[in-house]
């Protein structure tokens, strides 16, 4: 629950700031775009405020048509040599996670975060989190409400299509709050159905090359696990998170784990997880990344065959 204390310092740091900068976690999802560009404007409503939106790796294509989507700027292209002094950071999960922003963070006079993962060592002087939350955009709904904020339609998309992509379209909402927030947010004008349908648009090259390898899926432990590969050559085809191919398999039957590894340099393999009522957050944990419980990745510098031992290994102590 969000504190009046919170609010209160919150509301003090942004009115005594003179530049403010926001960033998410490196290769932002929908949620962690969706979170940077909705606090960003809440803010320059109701504080009057210009606020700088960065972001360190790749932002996938689906994501073109978010509202605001041109505000973010790659943080090498930033260029200042005073520290901030407010920067926030959202839906980071752990530091490392930050990548090349980090150093606005650490720099900052003030550093505030929201995020709804689990993590023992915060970054943020203030941290306004929420373990609960199905969403990073959902807090940021929340603290909109407590402080009594002004909004708009655009705020509110964003929000939306935050909630949308971290829970799959609602598929891993855990509690009724997050659908009551959608209820409001569609009461308040935003069209879901458009929102989906922006979210399902990616180019041709991405669906062939995402359905090119599930076709060649392996299937592991009496076709409990399934891993497919994007090498090299494929990844520059794809919107870098490959839910085209996530969701294929997610759909069959009998299957209890997806595992997607994806090349995305030499000896940098992205392992995105999925668990069909299986959790597989400590599978991510123990690769050094994380994530939800039936939703996580990690990213392992290490060749492919190796990660994919790996991975074989760790599932191998999981699936009975």
């Amino acid at each position: 629950m969000i504190t009046k204390e919170q609010i209160n310092i919150f509301d003090e740091k942004i009115r005594a700031a003179g530049s403010i900068v926001i960033c998410a976690h490196k290769n932002p999802d929908g949620d962690a775009l969706c979170s940077v560009l909705a606090l960003a404007h809440l803010i320059e409503i109701n504080y009057g405020k210009d606020v700088v939106c960065i972001y360190d790796g790749n932002i996938p294509d689906n994501l073109d048509d978010v509202p605001l989507r041109r505000r973010m700027r790659y943080f090498e292209h930033i260029e200042n040599d005073a520290p901030f002094d407010v920067a926030i950071v959202l839906d980071y999960g752990i530091e490392k996670n930050i990548g090349g922003p980090h150093k606005f963070i650490e720099n900052a006079g003030f550093i505030i975060e929201l995020d709804h993962h689990i993590n023992d060592e915060k970054i943020g002087a203030l941290s306004i989190d929420d373990e609960n939350a199905a969403a990073t955009t959902e807090i940021i709904y929340n603290l909109m409400v407590v402080a009594g904020w002004n909004t708009d339609l655009t705020a509110a998309r964003l929000i939306m299509t935050g909630i949308i992509t971290d829970t799959g379209c609602f598929k891993y909402a855990k509690r009724g709050d997050v659908m009551r927030i959608a209820a409001n947010l569609i009461e308040d004008g935003v069209d879901i159905q458009r929102i989906v349908n922006d979210l399902t648009n990616k180019p041709r090259k991405t669906v062939v090359t995402e359905a090119a390898s599930v076709g060649a899926t392996e299937f592991f432990y009496k076709n409990k696990l399934a891993i497919a590969i994007i090498d090299a050559a494929q990844y520059k085809h794809i919107d870098g998170r490959g839910e085209t191919a996530l969701n294929l398999l997610g759909q069959m039957r009998g299957l209890e784990y997806v595992v997607l590894l994806k090349e995305q340099k030499p000896n940098q393999i992205g392992v995105s997880l999925r668990g069909r009522g299986h959790a597989v957050d400590k599978i991510a944990l123990a690769l050094g990344g994380g994530g939800h419980e039936y939703a996580a990745g990690a990213v392992v510098y290490d060749t492919l065959e190796n990660v994919k031992k790996r991975v074989l290994d760790l599932f191998k102590g999981v699936i009975k």
